[in-house]
This record gives structure tokens, sequence and C-alpha cells, in this order.
């Protein structure tokens, strides 16, 4: 299994967190690949959801559930077609503000985006390929597409909770198992 993991500290209690994240259709808005998310259910476990991306010549339906929700530290999801993925939102509270916080901030947690996914479990078939493109060229190209998709996710949503732009210092983790 590979492995994204993008974390940042957001200036807000977790539950304001917790609920802007538990909104997953308005992830549209903050990806560059993701078009459009349609959901089917309130939002707790067994909601499902189709993940219409878009990424050079591919177009491709993602379809996601979420697993498990504990508010206001956790969301666990899986992708339960054509490929062995699951991932989380991960709130953590933060016992004191960090030294260089805005200096209106009263509270802070930190915000992880992970993601394990397995390469080998996606087959050619699964996926419409253009005519002489090899689903393993595609597998190299969009590994690192993934990892900037997470940070401007991240980044992009923190602008957002937190009702100002300012600059994110992300903390980036992966880690390729083979």
């Amino acid at each position: 299994m590979d492995e994204i993991a993008v974390s940042t500290v957001v200036y807000l209690p977790p539950e304001e967190v917790y609920d802007f994240l538990v909104d997953f259709p308005r992830y549209a808005n903050y990806s560059k690949h993701l078009r459009d998310v349609r959901q089917f259910g309130d939002g707790s476990p067994g909601t499902k959801y189709d993940l219409h991306f878009s990424w050079w010549k591919l177009t491709y339906t993602a379809k996601s559930e979420v697993t498990d929700v504990t508010p206001p530290t956790r969301i666990d999801w899986s992708i339960i077609k054509d490929i062995d993925a699951v991932g989380r939102w991960r709130v953590e509270s933060l016992d004191e503000l960090p030294e260089h916080a805005p200096s209106d901030a009263e509270t802070a947690c930190r915000v992880f985006f992970e993601v394990e996914y397995d390469t080998q479990s996606v087959s050619a078939g699964d996926i419409d390929l253009p005519r002489f493109v090899s689903l393993g060229w595609v597998v190299e190209k969009v590994k690192p597409v993934l990892q900037k998709e997470a940070e401007r996710i991240v980044e992009r949503i923190v602008a957002d909770i937190e009702g100002r732009p300012r600059r994110v210092e992300l903390t980036i983790h992966t880690n390729r198992n083979t």
C-alpha cells in the first residue's frame, strides 16, 4: 500500500472543523481535478459518494463510502470500486497555540488528510484508457498528482474554514510499501 498524509494547523475548535469536513460534496470547490460530487445519504456511515474526476485525457468516477465517524475527531471512508483505497480525516486538539499563531487565534487543532491505496489493485479494464497508453504509465504519472491534489485541498479548505487566506504550513508524509 502507498500512503499520502497531509496535515496542518487550523485555528478553530475541532467541532467547527469537523462540521466543515463532513460536508463532503463541497470538496469539488477545492480540487483541480474533482469536477463533481454526488451524495447518497446524510454523511453518516453507509453514505455513498460518486466522485467525478478529470485529469489529462482521463475521466473517472470513483465510488466511495463513509465507513465510520467519530465526531469531532474522525471521518473514515473507503473506495468501493476499482481500487483498494481507504482514507480518513483526523482532527486533533492542540493543548496550546503554536508560536506563529495569528494574534486573534484562541484555539487550534491539527487536521490530517490520510489516504492509503494499492495501485496493484487497479486493472486496465477498470479505467477507459486512451489508445496506446499503458496502465503502468498512468499509475506512475498520477501518484505525484494525488500528492499535489491532497496539498491543494487542505490549503483551500483552511482558507475557507478560517474565513481568510493565510500561508498554510503543510506537513507531508508519504510512504511507499511494496
